[in-house]
């Protein structure tokens, strides 16, 4: 099959953007702040209005998910890459944590003697529910899991088409970044083109209409990798991300705000990238925020479970009254938290590596050594006319390339997202 072609520019400096792991639990935890509000679990309306206000719009971060994983696949493709093998380490990704939850939810529900779809269920351990827009199929058994058979439409469609990507003008790809978010806001008077029980699934799951937030982050990376991206420091970014947060939980209606929110997004995740290559200011790149980015896919997959289960077995359907919400939401964070980093320890690493392609051996350097230099010093390499220089780490040994290799198969199993 047709691999993946080299970029028209030298590789990036940094195959690994700590920044953007870090940023990942951020997502998560707007994500986790919106279902305490959905699920009710605080049942104080004092109590319950504050999170509303915080968290109204958490449900973004799905769509933050969405752009940052189109970003670092294309930031950390490899070069004469192959769809196969790519497919193979998502697969290898997703799938371990994904299967270990659906059997879970299942055998739970067996024991509370819950009505049983085999269909639905299968549908849902392979990841396709997403496409039915029946009620009861795409948030099926652990409902979370419709964002990877979304996920898993992007993986598909990437190396396809990522070969076109790199031919595309700079202009072209500036386009898409602008267009994306329009195309999200005229989909919303689309959708009552759509028969009333799926109109909820035409904008917030159907796979083709959420794939445009990752096509926004693919033509952001490549930008970035060709040294084209021209946008705001991480504080600048940061200052945009605070008051149109604001703006958009107070003011601009839900459609409004989806497409803002687009955007703000791909400001955030390009300055955090850039502060990462150039080794500027990020409160993201922290060892804690970095293991809180790392166990975030797993944290995103077992929280809504826990939450339901926890308020079911305690008989507290409604919600926990007075002191008992908030402390109920600090439990929920904590315990899912413990139980993510156990899933991501003992399930997703070790199964990442057993179900992974294996890695080819390093092969001995030849010709003559290269000229001396400190270790990792960068040196800056022209690129195309018109293009900045682009500051590039030089490979000193095979046991260079062969530890670059390992890391970026780490940055890449580190995507996903579920959001």
């Amino acid at each position: 099959m047709t691999s993946i072609p080299t970029p028209a520019v030298p590789a990036p400096a940094l195959s690994k953007l700590p920044s953007l792991t870090g940023l990942r639990w951020i997502a998560a935890m707007l994500v986790f702040g919106f279902h305490i509000g959905t699920m009710r679990v605080i049942a104080e309306p004092d109590y319950q209005a504050v999170v509303g206000k915080l968290f109204t719009l958490g449900l973004s971060g799905v769509q933050f998910f969405f752009i940052l994983s189109g970003f670092v696949l294309v930031w950390s493709a490899r070069p004469g890459d192959t769809p196969v093998a790519f497919w193979h380490r998502r697969i290898a990704k997703i799938f371990p944590n994904h299967v270990v939850l659906w059997a879970a939810v299942l055998l739970l529900g067996v024991y509370w003697a819950d009505p049983f779809n085999l269909k639905v269920a299968l549908t849902n351990l392979f990841l396709v529910q997403a496409w039915n827009p029946t009620p009861g199929w795409f948030y099926s058994v652990n409902t979370v899991s419709w964002s990877l058979s979304c996920e898993l439409f992007f993986y598909l469609c990437l190396p396809l088409v990522l070969p076109l990507i790199r031919r595309l003008r700079p202009w072209v790809l500036v386009a898409i970044i602008v267009a994306m978010p329009l195309l999200i806001l005229s989909l919303w008077p689309g959708q009552l083109l759509v028969p009333e029980p799926d109109r909820w699934w035409f904008t917030q799951v159907f796979p083709l209409v959420r794939s445009l937030e990752f096509w926004m982050g693919v033509a952001a990376a490549e930008l970035m990798v060709r040294g084209r991206w021209r946008g705001p420091n991480l504080k600048v970014a940061s200052v945009i991300f605070v008051v149109a947060w604001v703006a958009a939980g107070q003011w601009i209606r839900a459609e409004l705000w989806t497409t803002l929110l687009a955007v703000v997004y791909i400001l955030v995740i390009t300055a955090a990238a850039d502060a990462d290559v150039k080794g500027t200011w990020s409160p993201w790149r922290s060892r804690p925020m970095r293991w809180l980015g790392e166990v975030s896919f797993a944290y995103y997959l077992v929280h809504v479970f826990v939450v339901t289960s926890v308020m079911r077995a305690t008989g507290n359907l409604d919600g926990f009254t007075g002191w008992r919400g908030p402390a109920a939401t600090v439990g929920f964070l904590l315990l899912n938290l413990v139980l993510a980093g156990l899933l991501f320890r003992y399930v997703e690493t070790p199964m990442m590596r057993l179900l992974g392609p294996r890695r080819r051996p390093a092969r001995a350097a030849t010709g003559p050594a290269p000229t001396a230099a400190p270790p990792g010093a960068a040196t800056t390499t022209a690129t195309t006319p018109g293009t900045a220089p682009r500051v590039v780490v030089p490979r000193q040994t095979a046991a260079d390339d062969h530890e670059r290799e390992r890391d970026q198969d780490r940055d890449q199993d580190r995507v996903t997202r579920s959001g």
